[in-house]
């Protein structure tokens, strides 16, 4: 159903007001320390979404969430509780500070809980742009994903759609401990994605693009993210097997991102301190060349994840995780930091029913000076690798093993599409062989160029 513009125009001021959630969770914190809670936080988060999912030019879903959850944790000594509503009618509040307090009475010590110390917390908030004050009506979302299907269907080759979608939303969260801290951020959320189809029966191929930022200005076009779909499975038509060998692999700025997440999950705090990350022993060693960087940057301007405090209050900053090679820092919060006798770096996250855990922001490798043309201009052969199937990641030991598609390198140049293969070694030698390309962008939270790596093994026929 469509609003008015009037009251369209309220109820988005109402879903952009979070003094209600802000004075609910400040209630919780002080109802945790009237029933006996020597420390106490609070989140209370708020999620709004739409979304439109269309095909064969026909809208095929329509579907709207809103809601507000609170979560609020206590300590006693050091035990530690954790509870969550969505219901905080009546005397709801005060019921649900007794019960985590008890809860937490009866909960195992651990010698690592407590808030952040108050010297860490944030104390500036910089305006990084992250509400899109234009949220699109219904009407909008279906006209960008019909577009969007439109366009992959005008694409030669293209036999029939895999659908198309367009989506809003609007995410925020309010933070209060009991040492004082009170912050806050809203940041919208706007995406566009379409599936093309090729072939028939067993012959089909498929493909997908998409686009997603915080703001609706910073999108790629509906056109753009059809035609990209439709030509990206155009171009996957008929592939063909090879021959199991060692050579090059090029990895696609849409995979190459993975790279980087496998570094930032093998030195998340909760891993270094349990033993099972095979970067354990490695900080403060040269892992990578000397011109790689990887960098996470909680302060980017309208960037995916961005945000001025984490979940603990703590002030964030950019860092570089990786910087001329050499692995620099964990990612902790300030449980990890504890018991690794480290100080937080600022990247707790959780959700309404979770403790804190240590996760990364808006992550990017560096570019480098080759284009991507001259990056795999001297390989005889090789495979440039678009897409990845599954997760055979060996997180304890670095074993690498993924299936993969994509497309054959020869003398320089890219040449037919291959799929059904797998790409393995281990993330030791990945990263020591890593050249980026020169083409960054910033599309997704984790962002890379074109990436080549030396000496994979490509397990085909």
């Amino acid at each position: 159903m469509n609003s008015s513009p009037s009251s369209t125009t309220t109820a988005h001021r109402d879903l952009f007001d979070q003094s209600a959630l802000s004075d609910l969770a400040q209630r919780l914190v002080e109802a945790a320390k009237r029933a006996g809670a020597d420390a106490a936080d609070a989140v209370a988060v708020r999620g709004v979404s739409q979304g439109v999912e269309v095909r064969d030019g026909r809208v095929e879903e329509s579907e709207r969430s809103e809601g507000d959850d609170v979560g609020l944790r206590v300590l006693v000594g050091q035990r530690q509780a954790v509870v969550s509503t969505n219901d905080v009618s009546g005397d709801a509040v005060t019921k649900l500070a007794e019960r985590a307090v008890a809860m937490a009475r009866v909960a195992p010590d651990d010698k690592y809980v407590g808030l952040a110390d108050p010297a860490l917390l944030a104390r500036d908030f910089p305006d990084l742009d992250l509400l899109d004050p234009e949220v699109p009506t219904t009407a909008e979302l279906e006209r960008r994903a019909l577009a969007a299907e439109a366009a992959a269907l005008a694409v030669k080759g293209v036999t029939k759609s895999g659908g198309a979608s367009a989506s809003a939303g609007i995410g925020g969260m309010v933070l209060v401990t009991s040492t004082g801290f009170h912050g806050s951020y809203l940041r919208s959320s706007q995406g566009i994605s379409a599936t093309a189809i090729s072939g028939e029966g067993t012959g089909m191929e498929r493909d997908y693009d998409f686009t997603s930022a915080p703001h609706g200005a910073d999108l790629l076009s509906p056109d753009v993210v059809g035609r990209s779909a439709g030509e990206r499975t155009v171009a996957r038509y008929n592939p063909r097997k090879v021959e199991t060998c060692k050579v090059p692999v090029v990895f696609d700025p849409r995979v190459a991102g993975s790279l980087v997440g496998h570094v930032v999950g093998a030195i998340n705090g909760a891993s270094i301190a349990r033993k099972t990350s095979f970067l354990k022993d490695k900080l403060g060693q040269q892992l990578f060349a000397k011109n790689i960087r990887i960098i996470d940057d909680p302060l980017r301007k309208r960037g995916l994840r961005s945000q001025t405090f984490d979940a603990e209050g703590v002030a964030v900053k950019r860092i570089a995780l990786v910087d001329e090679g050499v692995l620099t820092t964990w990612l902790l919060d300030c449980a990890t930091a504890r018991e690794l006798g480290l100080t937080t770096t600022g990247h707790a996250h959780r959700g309404v029913s979770s403790s804190p855990s240590p996760g990364p922001y808006n992550l990017h490798l560096e570019p480098g000076t080759p284009s991507p043309a001259e990056l795999i201009s001297d390989i005889k052969q090789g495979f440039y690798v678009t897409d990845l199937i599954g997760s055979g990641v060996n997180g304890v030991t670095g074993d690498y093993s993924r299936g993969a598609s994509g497309f054959w390198i020869e003398k320089g140049e890219i040449t037919y599409p291959v799929s059904e293969v797998t790409i393995a070694g281990h993330l030791f030698e990945i990263f020591k062989s890593m050249q980026p390309a020169n083409n960054l962008e910033f599309r997704y939270g984790i962002n890379a160029p074109t990436v080549r790596i030396e000496g994979l093994t490509l397990g085909g026929r």
